[in-house]
């Protein structure tokens, strides 16, 4: 990477900037415990995973966001952004949009990369999701960043009443909860650990994450008899028939599961679940009508 190069160009783009910087600075600390200075107004803003673009969609001045990553879908607008590539990190089309601030969330971008922009005089932003109510500080923690706090606040207060009334709906439930593995990937056999923002999720659907064991990574691969051991209640990743063909066809000894046997097999909507973003509790809300579909008998 020609690194001289580009803090050359970025050195360059902020002396031809016609419009001044703020000269207002903030001290802050994000989620990684990473110490940064931000503008006190941010006027150019990016993220780098489609969560954190989700959220800023919900608190900031949608002119401020000036670029999208491959992966961005929603809202239909954001599909109007130029595209930075995340996946390797364009490091020179990034520099020469000239963002204030990049927002990205943990484990999408890599220490290291965000080191080299800092470097070159752009601050990046991590934040991480272990419960759905960190959504909701996180939506406050953008406002506060971006001068937006009005709007985070009315949103998040607004989700924390619909969260309320979830988890009352999920709490009267009387049966005993069914214990449910999410997989992302088949070969190997990646899926949700309990570090993962899904085991609050579930829980607040009604449901338990089958794997109780916390791995090193957010998204562990798991043996054949390691799933056969967890006999999960509730399979998601797919539809019976699609998996029967595919994911059970690979692993036969799979299909002794409860979860084949009842045929409780589901697909899932991939943009809710894997992001922890604004739309999160439509997430809970699918999990939640998933879990009240009977085994079949």
């Amino acid at each position: 990477m020609r690194y001289p190069l580009l803090i050359s160009v970025l050195a360059l783009l902020a002396a031809c900037h016609s419009e001044p910087r703020q000269a207002a600075a903030v001290a802050v600390q994000d989620d990684l415990g990473r110490h940064l200075t931000l503008p006190a107004h941010p006027r150019r803003v990016l993220a780098l995973a489609p969560s954190m673009t989700e959220m800023l969609y919900a608190v900031a001045d949608t002119a401020t966001i000036v670029a999208r990553v491959p992966q961005d879908d929603y809202p239909a607008a954001v599909r109007r952004k130029p595209v930075v590539n995340n996946y390797p990190l364009d490091f020179e089309k990034l520099v020469l949009l000239r963002p204030d601030v990049v927002f990205t969330i943990e484990g999408i971008t890599s220490v290291d990369d965000a080191q080299r922009l800092q470097e070159m005089g752009i601050p990046v932003y991590y934040m991480k999701f272990r419960r759905v109510k960190d959504v909701f500080t996180g939506l406050e923690t953008l406002g506060r960043l971006l001068g937006r706090q009005p709007q985070a606040q009315h949103f998040a207060d607004s989700l924390r009443r619909q969260l309320k009334a979830l988890d009352a709906s999920a709490k009267s439930q009387s049966a005993t909860p069914p214990r449910v593995l999410a997989i992302t990937w088949q070969d190997p056999i990646y899926c949700y650990g309990q570090n993962t923002l899904f085991t609050d999720e579930i829980r607040l659907a009604g449901g338990h994450n089958a794997v109780t064991e916390t791995f090193p990574q957010p998204y562990p691969a798991l043996t054949r008899e390691y799933i056969l051991k967890l006999n999960p209640d509730v399979l998601l990743g797919g539809s019976f028939e699609k998996l029967d063909s595919t994911f059970f066809k690979n692993y036969p000894e799979l299909r002794r599961i409860r979860a084949y046997q009842t045929h409780r097999v589901f697909p899932i909507t991939g943009n809710l679940l894997e992001r922890p973003g604004p739309r999160v509790l439509e997430s809970v809300r699918e999990l939640q009508k998933i879990l009240t579909i009977k085994a079949a008998e």
